[in-house]
């Protein structure tokens, strides 16, 4: 098992990777750094196996591709996920469109954080130094039940049954691996992984995997294949249903009495959102230039490590301590190791999902009456046909703009708060 020895501020521990790279959320801005610095002596200690694994993988996929007759990997990839390229482009553009909101977001959380210009990357993840202050599991079971119930009867009764049929395994324990995950079990049912840590992140969490686990009631009466979903479809139900808590949470903490909350809890949001459209784009521009430069050669692990911190660089701009870029994300991330872009999908469930909230918000009753057929035809439609559905025209950017202005009113309402928080 990877480790490294971390100097913490009053002590130096051996800690293992797992446990260094979960210091990236620590309140304390010097533990934080002190795990950035830990992180970057463990990769360079493995990079050249796994760049040769890396080289070996992405030229297989290259040669398989071409022999199938693909234009590029990611005609490929588009084509495994049900999206059509113009649907690709106009979302793409869409993104590159919000980059200038999303590094003013870095930007006031640097503020926020202390530093005089943009956000170093030890900080991107950073708790509000505020905090969003403690939650039972029970007071976060009411936040997912009451917002979901406000949806319908059927969304907001899954809380219940997945609770009194044992759905959920939910508390953090020795032994037991980290993150948050849904899958489908018998009939309708899911089994649903939690790490409940008490926090506000941890109640969007709760209300995704459960939005995973109501869109498998929808497919539960489909066929085995229907039911496989392509990745980019798959996160429509979760999104839609972890926004319907974001925004019932900012409803609820409307106020100036609650401006520290509201910030805390716009905090949480925005950074997963940041991490979804703006890293992700950096993994997309990296894997672009990885499978192009592989065409022609083998890559060495400095020239994977500078492409990534070029990525960064195109990606982030001038939101992030360019100096504090972080080389080896193409060595810590599994998804590159596979043969087609893995990345970019999660971006487009993201983005899907608040677009269907914004359709939500202009016709509630009309869009809860079509909702679950919608969510049942994810594993038999293409994303244009699934759009249609609900009048949405995927291939337009307009809708991934508007998609994005969401994120965007979360981000002048974030700047603002932190704003007069800072001064």
């Amino acid at each position: 098992q990877l480790s490294s020895n971390v100097d913490l501020p009053n002590s130096t521990e051996t800690l293992p990777l797992t446990a260094v790279r979960g210091l990236a959320t620590d309140p304390d801005p010097a533990v934080r750094r002190a795990g950035f610095d830990a992180e970057l002596q463990i990769w360079p200690t493995i990079e050249v196996p796994v760049a040769a694994a890396m080289n070996a993988i992405k030229g297989e996929a290259n040669i398989v591709n071409r022999r199938r007759e693909w234009n590029s990997p990611l005609d490929a990839s588009l084509f495994a996920n049900s999206v059509g390229r113009t649907t690709f482009d106009a979302m793409h553009s869409a993104v590159s469109a919000s980059l200038p909101d999303f590094r003013r977001w870095m930007r006031a959380k640097a503020k926020l954080h202390g530093h005089d210009g943009p956000l170093p990357w030890w900080d991107l993840v950073a708790p509000a130094p505020m905090g969003s202050g403690a939650v039972s599991w029970t007071e976060g079971l009411d936040v997912v039940r009451t917002a979901f119930g406000d949806f319908s009867s059927t969304l907001g009764g899954l809380v219940d049954r997945a609770v009194d049929e044992k759905w959920i395994d939910a508390a953090p324990r020795d032994g037991k691996t980290g993150g948050a995950f849904c899958m489908p079990f018998v009939g309708d049912r899911s089994l649903v992984l939690l790490n409940w840590s008490g926090s506000a992140e941890s109640v969007q969490t709760t209300a995704h995997e459960l939005g995973h686990a109501y869109h498998n009631t929808t497919l539960a009466e489909r066929t085995a294949l229907q039911r496989r979903l392509p990745m980019a479809l798959a996160e429509t139900a979760s999104i839609f249903c972890e926004t319907l808590v974001v925004e019932a949470g900012l409803a609820r903490l409307d106020g100036p009495e609650y401006a520290a909350a509201r910030l805390a809890l716009l905090d949480v949001d925005l950074q997963g959102s940041n991490q979804v459209v703006v890293d992700i784009r950096s993994r997309f521009t990296f894997e672009t230039e990885l499978f192009a430069r592989r065409q022609r050669r083998t890559l060495s692990a400095n020239e994977l490590c500078e492409m990534m911190t070029d990525a960064q660089a195109e990606a982030y701009g001038d939101g992030l301590d360019q100096s504090t870029a972080h080389p080896y994300m193409w060595l810590l991330k599994p998804h590159y190791y596979g043969s087609h872009f893995y990345n970019w999908p999660y971006t487009y469930g993201l983005l899907f999902g608040l677009g269907l909230f914004a359709e939500y918000q202009e016709d509630p009753e009309r869009f809860r009456a079509g909702y679950d057929d919608l969510l049942s035809r994810a594993g038999m439609n293409t994303a244009e046909e699934l759009g249609a559905a609900f009048g949405l025209d995927v291939t337009d950017e307009a809708f991934w703009t508007a998609s994005l202005d969401v994120v965007r009113g979360r981000i002048d309402d974030y700047v603002s708060l932190a704003t007069a928080t800072a001064s």
